[in-house]
């Protein structure tokens, strides 16, 4: 009988003997064996035979054809693989996310061409609005995780852009708060969910190491499109002195149709798996046999669990509620919870602040530019430092160091400054360096089960989105327009963040000396009776090490 899946390190099985395993990859140089196989590997018996024996697939893993405990391939062979994914999968999915951003985000813009005059609004109601919107994107994340798992995230991903894309286009429509608010609160339905949607596709396709470097892509087009963004809005905002429609208006229908029409190419294009690659676009499939057992194999090798379950096996109430239960990943759930209350407050009145500094609307859309490319080099930089010094929460934690710097510079510096000055330390501020990616592969390196990692992608970004909603309302109209109480109350939320890092490096420290220390004592023949037996699962096995 095979017992559950485990791993031992954040590589897990990286290779079967020297005479059958690949080649270590540019991205996980210093990946060993298995401490497990190495260790029961005894009496004659093979590393495969161990292999074979705890880490077979099940018949339902829709890669089993696949998997192959004596495959070997070259360093070479692998690169060219991986460069095959990141041109197919790893592009695609970040022109998806930056379609996404492209909705999400044009608000700002907007607001640039008068659209709250032009509805009759205020700040205040503009911050109810963003609260609605974030409320429901917090809702959705997790049944629309549910569903994707369910009926596919290849399947729902394109449905979803498809959705909120008809959403978007029909903010052309809007005449006042009533209308404003129904809206937000459709977009941010059809939006939620995307994010975990993607990430959870993606660890179909990548090992944990290459997961991280792909989602510092994935993010690296939100900032991208940002750029493409600002310099769209400030053309087509123009149009408001060229036509009778007001360029917001232009702005939410053009940018609407290019997501609508990334959705349907998503609809037809997109593969479930890289055993499951024919379908309406390409009819032949996009891999050879050979480059289909690297990419089952390397990522079995990886970790083992990606294969407990089908991918599109759905998840029940029970396995929900484990999930839910799972205490290792609360740290990391709660960092998310308070991480960017900050940059959601000062980013979402960005162009509202950089226009009250007297720029023009042309002005203030290009100004916004800057902090983009500065948020764009700080998230490559924070994935390198990470790469480099193999370290997570420490390099993470940069970010609210950084802020720490500039809020107290910002908040300081009198009324009457430089508008320049203000610009540039807002921007600083908006353009941190920033750790998604990071803390959004640690989550899923630490998952243990593609369970738990469908759930805890989920409750990441719900508790990151509830972040948001916190720094939706913490700049008041009493306030305006430095809002110094309201960086003051930020100041302290980045403090308290700061201990969350320390606190979440202690307990992983701790979690993992604790299992170290009776799987440490026990005999090779106690190891093989535990791996046989053992009704431990995911990361709750000792032979699991977490991630920090």
């Amino acid at each position: 009988m095979t017992a559950p899946h485990s791993i031992v390190d954040t590589t897990g099985l990286a290779a079967v003997t020297d005479d059958h395993r690949s080649e270590t990859s540019d991205e996980e140089k210093g990946d060993k064996h298995s401490e497990i196989v190495q260790t029961l590997a005894h009496s004659g018996e093979s590393e495969e035979d161990v292999l074979t024996k705890y880490y077979a697939p099940p018949d339902s893993y829709e890669g089993k054809h696949r998997w192959d405990p004596k495959a070997k391939w070259t360093a070479d062979e692998e690169r060219k693989v991986r460069r095959k994914l990141d041109l197919r999968i790893t592009f695609l999915m970040c022109i998806c996310f930056a379609a996404m951003n492209l909705d999400r985000y044009n608000l700002g813009n907007a607001l640039s061409d008068n659209l709250l005059n032009d509805l009759n609004m205020t700040t205040a109601d503009y911050n109810i609005g963003n609260t609605i919107f974030y409320s429901c994107f917090l809702v959705a994340e997790l049944p629309s995780q549910m569903i994707g798992k369910k009926l596919g995230t290849d399947r729902w991903i394109p449905i979803q852009i498809l959705l909120w894309s008809t959403i978007a286009i029909a903010q052309i429509g809007l005449s006042g708060k009533t209308s404003f608010y129904i809206l937000r609160a459709l977009l941010g339905l059809f939006e939620g969910g995307f994010i975990a949607d993607s990430i959870l596709y993606l660890s179909y396709w990548f090992t944990a190491a290459e997961l991280t470097t792909r989602l510092t892509f994935f993010w690296v087009s939100m900032s991208l499109s940002s750029v493409v963004g600002s310099l769209m809005a400030a053309g087509i905002l123009q149009l408001r002195h060229h036509t009778s429609l007001p360029g917001w208006k232009w702005l939410f229908m053009i940018e609407g149709v290019l997501t609508w029409l990334v959705g349907l190419f998503c609809f037809f294009y997109m593969p479930a798996s890289a055993t499951q690659t024919k379908g309406i676009i390409s009819r032949k499939p996009w891999f050879t046999e050979r480059e289909e057992t690297i990419i089952v194999n390397k990522i079995l090798r990886d970790d083992p669990t990606k294969s407990s379950m089908h991918n599109r096996e759905g998840i029940s109430l029970k396995e929900l509620w484990k999930s839910l239960c799972d205490y290792d990943l609360w740290p990391v759930y709660a960092i998310g919870g308070f991480i960017f209350i900050t940059s959601t407050t000062v980013t979402a009145y960005l162009t509202l602040t950089i226009k009250s500094l007297n720029f023009t609307t042309f002005q203030t859309n290009l100004l916004t530019i800057p902090s983009t490319i500065m948020l764009l080099c700080g998230n490559l930089a924070l994935c390198a430092l990470s790469r480099i010094f193999k370290e997570h929460l420490m390099v993470a934690s940069l970010a609210p160091w950084w802020w720490i710097i500039f809020l107290t510079a910002l908040v300081n510096i009198p009324d009457d400054a430089s508008r320049w000055l203000r610009w540039a330390l807002t921007t600083c501020i908006v353009g941190y360096p920033y750790p998604n990616p990071i803390l959004v592969s640690m989550t899923s390196m630490n998952a243990g089960s593609v369970r738990t990692r469908t759930v805890a992608a989920s409750l990441y970004n719900m508790f990151v989105q509830a972040a948001t909603l916190i720094g939706s309302n913490i700049y008041q109209p009493g306030d305006a327009p430095y809002y110094h109480k309201g960086n003051k109350a930020l100041i302290g939320i980045v403090c308290w963040v700061l201990v969350l890092f320390w606190f979440a490096k202690g307990w992983y420290i701790f979690r993992n000396k604790q299992k170290a220390k009776v799987w440490d004592a026990m005999t090779t023949e106690q190891k093989e009776v535990y791996l046989a037996t053992t009704t431990d699962e995911g990361n709750k096995r000792l032979d699991y090490r977490f991630q920090h």
